[in-house]
């Protein structure tokens, strides 16, 4: 692979995360001195910008287009190898209640959860729980709600986020908040990266937390010692499992919540992680000895697709 084909931006609402990610992943790709790496801004939910005698892509894309099957679709459509798993694993991982659905069926732990219509007056679920838009990502829309009086605002919230999207519809999600500690783990090619406990400021890791406070803290769960190093073993043997219970291939990044008893849940899988300088995938791959750039290109080795 020469030719590199980074896509980024996009026309969902992870646009302006999407265009850091894309700049970072090909200045380091560049950087490298071994490929020719074309930056490919769509603007569009279509590939007619990219050239197309590229011998791969990278995909920057966050949300709608870029995770939820298209882009994958039309790439195997021209033969174009690219990262992250495939079209139907990347349609699954994007819809929580489908990735919901796949981890139940395969024994891996998630939260209880259930599902909530525009207007309904109360939850389905006691509380404290979380609200989410069922197909966004990096936090848009979504709320964690621990009175009867935040429940309504919450759920307009993840409402106003997935009539944001051309053509949606459906419910919200509504999952029970797991008390505890959130962690993340990277998966590539089947093989786990150092896990990472996110410490932000008041326990909640919204939007603002993620790309915005620098007071925000991520602790490689390793470094804290024999009990870490334990946990982060029990955090891998999930997150494999969960990797292959939605049928992923390339680079996807599995979040969790601990109990204060010890009890692993999964609450999501991203088959597109950020590369901001916020973003966990690139530090986790870099507590290995790579560097960014060696991330990067870890990634891009790979690439497949689903020919046509």
């Amino acid at each position: 692979m020469k030719k590199i084909a980074v896509l980024m931006g996009g026309v969902s609402s992870e646009r302006e995360v999407s265009l850091d990610s894309g700049r970072n992943v090909a200045e380091a790709l560049a950087s490298l001195g071994k490929y020719e790496v074309v930056p490919v801004t769509l603007d569009a939910e279509s590939l007619d910008a990219m050239p197309k005698d590229v011998d791969a892509a990278y995909i920057a894309l966050h949300g709608g287009w870029g995770e939820n099957g298209g882009v994958q679709s039309a790439l195997d459509r021209l033969g174009i190898p690219y990262t992250g798993p495939g079209a139907e694993t990347s349609r699954i991982a994007m819809d929580k209640v489908k990735t919901k659905l796949s981890l139940e069926m395969n024994g891996v732990p998630t939260p209880p959860w259930s599902l909530a219509s525009e207007g309904d007056a109360k939850p389905p679920l006691p509380l404290p729980v979380v609200v989410k838009p069922p197909c966004d990502g990096s936090s848009v829309g979504i709320s964690k709600v621990s009175s009867p009086e935040e429940w309504p605002g919450a759920l307009a919230a993840a409402f106003a986020a997935m009539k944001a999207r051309p053509g949606a519809a459906g419910q919200a999600l509504v999952e029970e908040f797991v008390p505890g500690r959130e962690y993340t783990v990277a998966v590539v090619d089947g093989e786990t990266w150092p896990a990472i406990e996110i410490v932000a400021k008041g326990g909640w890791y919204g939007y603002d937390e993620k790309y915005k406070s620098d007071e925000t803290r991520y602790d490689f769960v390793r470094d804290s010692g024999p009990d870490g190093v334990e946990l982060e073993r029990r955090l891998g043997e999930v997150a494999v499992k969960a990797y292959r219970a939605v049928g992923c291939r390339g680079v996807t990044r599995v979040d969790f919540r601990v109990s204060p008893v010890g009890r692993i849940y999964v609450l999501e899988l991203n088959t597109s992680p950020g590369f901001t300088g916020h973003s966990l995938v690139p530090k986790a791959g870099m507590k290995t000895g790579l560097t960014f750039a060696g991330v990067c290109d870890r990634i891009l080795a790979s690439a497949a697709c689903d020919r046509k």
